[in-house]
């Protein structure tokens, strides 16, 4: 199978999903919209909801949400706001409510202007992840959420219901990871630029089956070297792990610099890849088990953030990575002042230079990134 037919069969998924979704909701099932990967969707699927992702990753809106926002804020935050203004993104026009949370101050201050134009509850994240003060507060949150839900879609989410929404999500992530997992190989089979598109492409499949499908033959098919050569299909080109703020089609011009300048973006240690690669327990009580796996995800906000160096310390050696770019929107603070840490650490544990990048959406900046990203690949 060559990568077209596979792009091809995802854009054709993509094409009857919008049709998947109008039939859904003609049929009295209702959709969630979900803005972070800390609210578990698992909640929607349970009430048999949709969930769908929507942040932002286009530049083409952020024009639009500057008339009201400030124009020195996060593009993530700007572009997210941006199409709900304009209307020009389905998914957020089908979504009969959105969860969001306090992730950060600009995220949960655009949140109450998004709740004029949609129907929005903010869940109160905990600023740290102890288990004895914090895990309680959010347990208690998720039990609020669970509410919220139930009467939103007139469904109740029972026990059963909890478990059977974690299984499913639990396979969809552990296709998501199998198919991350191909380019542990030495030359990787899929160009980052790819598996971030199909990954961006398939967590907005309202048949979550179909999705899982399609990534589990991909994962089978890559691994078996079935996919024949890629532009990154040599040894010579270094191996790049991309580290920081969620990315996505439209946000994914540092990944086809490194490409086009001759390197490899192997995995992504970000909401958009690796921090989705996680099972949640099906032997605790459903609810226990949600708030304990989602309060663990490890953002910058939380503080202190231990997880992501534990967790960039496994995908570094699994992924034999040559080097690592962090990279931060502009105005995304928590993840700007991480980055010191995030370079003091790899470079104490594995001897890796780091190369921080700090952009936004624009095409701008193209050509100075280029020249940084190209004087990096050089340095390794």
């Amino acid at each position: 199978m060559k990568q077209n037919d596979i792009m091809n069969r995802l854009q054709q998924m993509t094409d009857e999903n919008i049709a998947d979704i109008e039939r859904a909701k003609s049929e009295g099932r209702s959709v969630i919209g979900f803005y972070c990967l800390y609210s578990p969707t698992e909640m929607a699927v349970a009430a048999d909801a949709i969930p769908l992702t929507l942040c932002g990753t286009r530049n083409d809106p952020i024009a639009a949400a500057e008339e009201i926002l400030p124009r020195n804020l996060c593009p993530l935050i700007k572009s997210s706001f941006g199409f709900a203004v304009t209307d020009t993104c389905p998914f957020f026009r089908f979504s009969d409510i959105i969860i969001a949370d306090t992730t950060c101050d600009g995220k949960k201050k655009m949140f109450e202007l998004l709740s004029r134009y949609k129907a929005t509850h903010v869940l109160q994240l905990p600023q740290n992840q102890d288990p004895e003060t914090a895990l309680p507060l959010w347990r208690a949150e998720l039990a609020r959420y669970k509410t919220i839900i139930e009467e939103k879609t007139g469904v109740a989410i029972t026990q059963d219901g909890l478990r059977g929404a974690i299984h499913l999500m639990n396979r969809e992530r552990a296709a998501r990871k199998a198919l991350m997992d191909v380019n542990q190989l030495n030359p990787a089979p899929l160009p980052g630029s790819r598996l971030l598109e199909i990954l961006f492409k398939v967590g907005f499949l309202a048949d979550k089956e179909k999705g899982i499908s399609l990534m589990e033959e991909i994962a089978a098919i890559a691994g078996n070297g079935g996919l024949g050569a890629t532009t990154i299909d040599r040894k010579s080109g270094k191996r790049i792990l991309l580290t920081g703020v969620p990315v996505g089609v439209g946000s994914d011009k540092v990944v086809k610099i490194v490409e086009q300048a001759g390197g490899a973006v192997v995995a992504f240690e970000n909401c958009s890849g690796y921090k989705q690669a996680f099972t949640v327990d099906t032997e605790k009580d459903p609810m226990d088990a949600l708030a304990e796996q989602y309060l663990s995800t490890p953002c910058s906000v939380m503080s202190p953030n231990t997880g992501r160096f534990d967790l960039l310390k496994e995908m570094i050696r699994d992924f034999s990575a040559d080097g690592v770019i962090d990279l931060t929107w502009q105005a995304c603070h928590t993840y700007n002042v991480e980055a010191f840490s995030i370079d003091e650490f790899i470079r104490d544990t594995f001897g890796l230079p780091t190369l921080h990048l700090e952009t936004d959406y624009a095409e701008s900046d193209t050509e100075q990134l280029r020249v940084r990203i190209e004087a990096y690949l050089e340095m390794l």
